[in-house]
């Protein structure tokens, strides 16, 4: 009996020991994934919840270089609007720096440092889809922010009516061509990164209004390219190679932003053109309006950021508190390559030139008098 008793209680022992070891592995797996639960679409929803509850945002930004505005006005609005639409949030910000490859590390560290929204300007428009791929894993919901992300996940699309971008410079160059065309009928066309859906956009828009021109005769298209990174740059040797192709016989540089306006510029300058080509570009900058001001610049595109920064904190601070973001959306959708709709907000672009900028881009303080006249004439526009 003592031996039989001896067996049964080792027995016992070993069965009570594989099972408590048995329900530690369990709950060591439950804690690894984070307790997920997979929804009815397949997505594992981890203890992000979706961003229900959130109060820690990533926001990524994608350089530096191509725009005043991403450091200049996005960041600011953002950071400081999130926590005040949202309170007790906490911002942790990222700048890629014009890397795709940096921009999805940044995201993996926001991720590992539990951010719970992440609010994405993509670098790359495709490769920014294993950011939102990765995300959602972790029930991570992204918002992109000005620039869409090709990737059915995508919860959120806050930017502006882009192909009104391009159709606002575009009707500009109608409505103006005639100014500079006396001499040369050519047109350059000096797009942004292919790997941005807006500049595509952009280009569609501007092409719907100048197209029927360059149909007619009106206008004789010359040049016509896309630009890498919207590498100001490379833009001023694109646009020397327009002229030295065509014997500086220019008429109108539809270019796409003001940052690569700008080096534009300074190609018609070292030709002593500037003045005499009709210049576009976009954003407002301060640079871009000092360059209206002195007649080297035609027009710019205006938008309002803080908008744009105010309604993606508006959907931050509804996905965190679990209220409906029906009302703030606009009723637009943006489908991405697949045809799929996008929640999406898009706000209205407005054209600027010398006629109207102190009504609308200094009106709003986008830009101040101050930083418009710096390193000015006095006199300069009538303005400074």
């Amino acid at each position: 009996m003592k031996v039989l008793f001896s067996h049964q209680h080792r027995a016992f022992t070993v069965f009570v020991s594989v099972l408590l070891l048995s329900l530690a592995l369990a709950a060591c797996g439950s804690s690894a994934n984070g307790g997920g639960t997979t929804g009815g679409g397949g997505t594992t929803a981890t203890g992000a919840n979706g961003g229900k509850g959130c109060k820690k945002v990533g926001v990524l930004l994608p350089d530096t270089a191509s725009s005043a505005r991403w450091d200049g006005v996005d960041k600011p609005d953002l950071t400081a609007g999130i926590p005040k639409a949202l309170s007790g949030a906490t911002v942790d910000y990222y700048n890629a720096n014009g890397s795709a490859a940096t921009q999805q590390n940044q995201a993996d560290q926001a991720l590992t440092k539990g951010d719970c929204i992440l609010v994405v300007a993509a670098q790359d428009s495709d490769a920014a889809s294993a950011i939102v791929q990765a995300a959602d894993k972790q029930g991570v919901p992204v918002i992109g922010y000005d620039r869409l992300i090709q990737d059915d996940k995508l919860k959120f699309y806050v930017s502006f009516d882009n192909v009104k971008v391009g159709e606002l410079q575009g009707q500009y160059v109608v409505d103006h061509y005639k100014d500079f065309t006396s001499k040369s009928k050519n047109l350059v066309m000096i797009n942004g990164s292919k790997t941005d859906n807006n500049a595509i956009l952009f280009n569609q828009g501007a092409n719907s209004k100048i197209q029927p021109l360059v149909d007619s005769g009106s206008l004789k298209k010359v040049y016509d390219t896309f630009t890498p990174d919207w590498n100001n740059d490379t833009a001023r040797t694109e646009m020397d190679q327009a002229l030295t192709k065509n014997q500086n016989n220019v008429g109108v540089a539809y270019v796409a932003n003001d940052g690569m306006a700008n080096s534009v510029i300074a190609s018609l300058k070292a030709q002593k053109l500037n003045g005499k080509v009709l210049v576009t570009g976009q954003d407002a900058t301060v640079a871009g309006i000092q360059n209206i001001l002195t007649g080297d610049q035609s027009m710019t595109v205006y938008k309002a950021i803080v908008k744009e920064a105010d309604a993606t904190s508006q959907l931050v601070a509804a996905i965190s508190n679990g209220t409906d973001t029906a009302s703030l959306t606009n009723g637009s959708t943006t489908k991405d390559k697949n045809g799929t709709a996008i929640p999406s907000v898009l706000e209205t672009p407005v054209a600027v030139d010398k006629t109207n900028f102190q009504t609308t881009v200094i009106a709003d303080g986008f830009v101040t008098k101050a930083q418009v006249c710096q390193g000015l004439p006095a006199g300069t526009g009538n303005f400074c």
